[in-house]
């Protein structure tokens, strides 16, 4: 029989199947088409098996992945739950074909096996792995808002025990090869080119032996106990509803089966995956999961033909905690980054805050110490300009006051060579009028990370009127080389996440003054699905930072970003939030948020006012819709995925809505500028003016997602 997606030869007694020969996507994922040649060529070694047929091996053509998993667009286009758990039936069926063959049985993995992929090397009786560093193997479809729905929640946990096995499936998190080795993933690890060779030996000696099966680990056993198992699934409901806040029905619904199923046996258990899995698969919360999962791995698409320039060398100007955050990242990419700031204290500030970064990363032990210590060490700490003549790309993350940029870059500009890329991490300045201050600004481009740097995955690339197509490609190369989230766009107050971003600030602040208090208000944000209320994140921001941002916002947007006076009197007051360790809420000296602060309810209203969670939640989310409007009008980024993308990675709004304005289709555009006139009326008409941009879509009946 001809293959078109597959390998399929016999070599020795032993069937060769191999992924990812006919494909040229970097990486190799399980189609409709796949599945039924791979159905196919089972079928035709349960015939042979033991007679022409002694052994099955898989494996990849393509280095560095295996099987990236199902393609997530068949997931996406499931638009039943009969049709899913048809789906899942054949999964499982050709899965469970693989199990019970009487062979000795081996996934050979070099790289990427996620999802479907390792759900059919745990169906091999052997797994053997590279140990190269893009070998990494997991479940991820929880991200996705379903399960597994091969096999993987019955065979994982039979595989490596039950607690290990909950944890891989609940949280979607990857495992290297030294990892997969030791939790009994796999049971043998070597350099990718001794697979086959280690592979052909294996089967010339396990043909002559009986095969085995999967062996239960000692923790299996131990959790065969029925008290153990209660307890184990007790403590993993509380942890995922601490986590998920009950927001994502997928980790619950994978507790339930593994605990319904844990003693059934592979039929029984198998059905509830696909029916659990058929179920998640239609919920909007999955459904906005995979909307993410695209708008990401479109973001992560680079043209190779493009030109660009590659950053060997790079160097921050500024230290202090932003830049330390910013040479961390230069030297985590082995970039030797050289750091300059004027003072000796803010070098000394940035190499703690690296340190800090890079020790983390010790003791998650994603990183030895001696890796530690070099990658610390690469650092180069100056006063001068010494060096500055080899950097490739320079990022400035001076104080926001324009007149210093401008002279920084003026002097900058002098010590480095003519190629070398230079970027502002401001957060709000215009990018256009620094670039007036360069006789060269087609190689200047805002490049704004997010706070701490080590965490935030958003990274904004700013463009103006005179850069070049060069110079944003290459920006665009390093971000996602430096593995961030990169967005592009056009110069403006507060550029994307900022500028809708203020406006919920904003709008909180006078949500306060009116006498909403400060709990209320926390926790109505908290319950919409934010990672944090408005109180808390202005805390963190710095109120003080907020004053000065909100005067910019309003000079450059005028009336409808009027700033709050409260934030200005909490200043006054030497209420900065966290840095002071008191803003709206007190802090320990470990940053630990206490109770109210009673100096800032002093200057807030005495009447209080009890509001409704859901006009709560309106009144600070519409304001960011209409922003959101604006931005697409002004042309500030080209599509509404973009911005959805920069709020969810920038700012943590909730995924299970998929976005703001996906949230805001959901909603109805015309219900929500009903609204937002209604608030006109009623609280401010400046603050709520509906944007002309969101007006003309719903006279045209238009989503934003149709533009």
């Amino acid at each position: 029989m001809e293959y078109k997606n597959i390998t399929f030869e016999v070599k020795n007694e032993v069937a060769y199947i191999g992924f990812g020969n006919f494909e040229n996507k970097s990486m190799t994922t399980l189609g409709i088409d796949t599945l039924k040649e791979l159905e196919d060529s089972i079928n035709g070694i349960k015939e042979k098996a033991n007679k022409e047929i002694k052994g099955l091996v898989f494996f990849s053509h393509k280095r560095g992945c295996f099987l990236a998993g199902v393609d997530v667009s068949i997931i996406q286009g499931l638009s039943s739950e009969a049709e899913a758990l048809k789906g899942c039936e054949r999964g499982q069926g050709i899965n469970n074909e693989i199990e019970d063959l009487p062979i000795p049985t081996v996934a050979l993995i070099d790289g990427i096996c996620l999802g479907g992929g390792l759900e059919l090397a745990l169906s091999c009786k052997k797994i053997f792995i590279s140990d190269s560093k893009k070998t990494m193997l997991g479940l991820p479809e929880v991200k996705l808002g379903v399960l597994p729905g091969f096999g993987g929640t019955y065979r994982l946990p039979r595989k490596i025990g039950l607690t290990k096995g909950m944890d891989l499936i609940l949280t979607g998190k990857t495992v290297n090869a030294r990892k997969a080795t030791r939790l009994g993933l796999a049971q043998m690890k070597m350099p990718a080119e001794r697979l086959m060779e280690k592979v052909e030996d294996y089967m010339a000696k396990a043909a002559k032996q009986k095969s085995k099966g999967i062996k239960d680990s000692i923790e299996n056993l131990a959790s065969d106990n029925f008290f153990t198992r209660k307890i184990i699934f007790q403590k993993a409901r509380e942890a995922v509803l601490k986590q998920s806040k009950g927001f994502y029905p997928a980790p619950l619904k994978i507790l339930e089966v593994l605990e319904s199923g844990y003693s059934k046996n592979r039929q029984t258990f198998l059905s509830m995956e696909a029916n659990a899995f058929a179920e998640l698969s239609q919920t909007e919360q999955s459904k906005a999961l995979q909307h993410i999962f695209f708008l990401t791995d479109n973001s992560k698409k680079f043209d190779k033909d493009q030109k660009y320039k590659k950053v060997k060398k790079g160097a921050v100007l500024g230290a202090g905690t932003m830049g330390g955050g910013i040479a961390w990242l230069f030297a985590q990419n082995n970039q030797a980054p050289i750091m300059k700031d004027i003072n000796e204290n803010s070098l000394i500030l940035g190499l703690k805050q690296s340190s800090k970064n890079f020790m983390a990363l010790v003791k998650r032990k994603k990183m030895t110490k001696d890796e530690f210590t070099r990658k610390q060490t690469s650092i180069s700490p100056t006063l001068s300009y010494a060096g500055f003549q080899n950097v490739d790309l320079v990022i400035e993350a001076v104080i926001e006051d324009m007149n210093i940029k401008k002279k920084v870059f003026s002097e900058l500009e002098t010590k480095v060579k003519d190629d070398c890329i230079l970027t502002s991490n401001t957060s709000s300045l215009s990018v256009n009028e620094m670039a007036k201050a360069l006789e060269k600004p087609e190689r200047f481009a805002g490049l704004h990370f997010f706070n701490p740097v080590n965490r935030m995955p958003l990274v904004e690339i700013i463009k103006h009127d005179n850069v070049s197509d060069d110079t944003i490609q290459s920006l665009y190369k390093w971000v996602l080389d430096s593995k961030k989230t990169p967005v592009v766009v056009g110069d403006g107050p507060g550029f994307l996440v900022n500028r809708i971003l203020m406006p919920f600030i904003n709008e909180s602040a006078y949500l306060l003054e009116e006498g909403v208090t400060p709990e209320a208000l926390d926790k109505a944000v908290l319950k919409f699905g934010m990672p944090m209320g408005p109180c808390r994140l202005m805390d963190e921001i710095g109120i003080d930072v907020l004053v000065k941002v909100g005067k910019i916002m309003e000079d450059g947007l005028g009336t409808r970003a009027k700033a709050n006076q409260l934030s200005k009197l909490a200043t006054e007051k030497n209420l900065l939030g966290r840095k002071t360790n008191q803003g709206f809420y007190l802090y320990d000296q470990k940053g630990k948020q206490g109770e109210v602060n009673p100096a800032m309810a002093e200057i807030l209203p005495s009447n209080k006012v009890d509001m409704d969670e859901t006009q709560i939640q309106l009144r600070v989310f519409l304001p960011m819709v209409n922003e959101a409007a604006n931005i697409l009008e002004d042309k500030i980024v080209d599509h509404p995925s973009m911005v959805d993308l920069g709020l969810i990675y920038g700012i943590g709004f909730p995924p299970f809505r998929g976005g703001l304005l996906r949230y805001a289709d959901s909603q109805g555009l015309e219900k929500i500028s009903n609204q937002i006139e209604k608030f006109a009326d009623e609280v401010d008409k400046d603050r709520y003016n509906l944007s002309s941009f969101l007006r003309e879509m719903v006279e045209s009946k238009k989503n934003f997602y149709d533009l």
